[in-house]
């Protein structure tokens, strides 16, 4: 039944525009990655083009991670439909704002700012979500928006790559206008959640208890997760590969592998919490170990596509099982909380890897370390799955 009983009635419509505006902040990235070196040619003379450019790309996840709790905490506040409308308005506009500008200092700070609108979308996407259905329904659409938008970076990348073909640098940024329209669908259709009510009480506390835990996981799970998706080229080269169109099939498969994942997570939602935690992990340290040590280009895929099924899994199982602990009058800053921990996660994992790399003699090594960490992640998860806790009861 939905949560929006004694109101209007959430539908599979309501979710499904609420997951394509949860696949713009990930448009906000990887649309931008195929015209990357074209950028760094045209800034070429600017001073420190070589951390500007990648800078630009990559900023508006350092803003989800930073911004995301206070978007949640705002929603809770305001309500949730007129954040994530401002919010779509804004993308589409400062989003394609870098086509008019030619300075590299005015470009970051578009970015900057698309980041902070991002985090919202993000966030109250996901918290509405929550809001409009329950139980099994709600983590069904959880595991359906992460599918989705793993699958979609695979669609995105090449539309970007095909902009930047035709257009050139500048290509891409076409593309944040298709937030209007959504954001106009957002208006139409979309509803304020009868939670608003909730949302009013005066006091309606995080179970800090067991947010808290749960958002280190997260943040761990972050980690594990973007390092393979980052590192994809050099863990490639291992093999001996460095065309880019074998690279590019590895990513497209590591993106097809969180879609799997998140897909079983849709089977086995039933046990989410540290029982399907366990379960990812266990294959990501499979997956690191065999990235590591396997020979061969398709080996090493394969098992860069495991690891990645293994955070699949666990992405929407961190998601569900905080979403079970969550009052509905914080549900927007808890998710914001847990937006923010995944996203820091994501953008710390490449600044660790290039830190452990050569402290731990190269890259077999540090994926090595990261297999021990997951192995013993999924044993202590597994173990604790046995024992009665705050985290282990709904």
């Amino acid at each position: 039944m939905s949560a929006a009983a004694g109101a209007q009635v959430a539908s599979s419509r309501h979710a499904i525009l609420l997951i394509l505006t949860a696949i713009m902040p990930t448009m906000g990235i990887v649309a931008l990655v195929p015209v990357l070196p074209l950028l760094l040619r045209e800034f070429a003379s600017a001073p420190g083009s070589e951390v500007l450019v990648p800078v630009a790309l990559t900023i508006p996840a350092l803003c989800i991670a930073v911004f995301s709790p206070v978007a949640g905490a705002l929603s809770d506040r305001l309500g949730r439909k007129p954040v994530l409308l401002v919010s779509m308005l804004v993308y589409g506009v400062v989003g394609a704002l870098p086509l008019l500008l030619n300075d590299l200092i005015a470009i970051i700070a578009a970015r900057a700012v698309l980041g902070l609108a991002e985090a919202a979308i993000m966030t109250v996407s996901t918290a509405m979500l929550g809001d409009y259905f329950d139980d099994a329904r709600r983590e069904r659409w959880i595991s359906a928006q992460m599918a989705s938008v793993s699958l979609s970076a695979i669609l995105l990348v090449a539309i970007g790559g095909a902009l930047g073909e035709a257009l050139g640098s500048r290509g891409p940024f076409l593309l944040y206008l298709v937030a209007l329209p959504i954001a106009i669908a957002v208006a139409a259709i979309l509803f304020e959640p009868v939670h608003r009510a909730a949302r009013a009480e005066p006091k309606a506390r995080l179970p800090l208890g067991t947010l808290l835990p749960v958002l280190l996981i997260t943040l761990g799970v972050g980690v594990l997760f973007y390092t393979i998706i980052v590192q994809v080229g050099p863990i490639v080269a291992r093999s001996g590969v460095t065309s880019p169109a074998l690279i590019g099939i590895a990513a497209a498969g590591t993106n097809l592998g969180v879609a799997i994942g998140s897909i079983l997570f849709g089977r086995l939602k039933a046990h989410a919490g540290l029982q399907l935690l366990a379960l990812g992990l266990a294959l990501v340290a499979l997956g690191y170990a065999g990235t590591a040590l396997a020979p061969g280009f398709p080996a090493i895929t394969g098992f860069a596509i495991l690891a990645c099924i293994g955070s699949g899994l666990m992405l929407p199982n961190m998601l569900a099982w905080l979403m079970r602990r969550l009052p509905a009058a914080a549900r927007g800053s808890g998710t914001g909380a847990w937006t923010g921990a995944f996203f820091l996660g994501q953008f710390a994992a490449p600044l660790i890897a290039t830190l452990l790399t050569p402290a731990t003699g190269g890259l077999s090594q540090t994926l090595l370390l990261y297999t021990g960490l997951a192995l013993a992640g999924a044993i202590a998860a597994l173990i604790a799955s046995s024992r009665p806790s705050a985290l282990t009861t709904a």
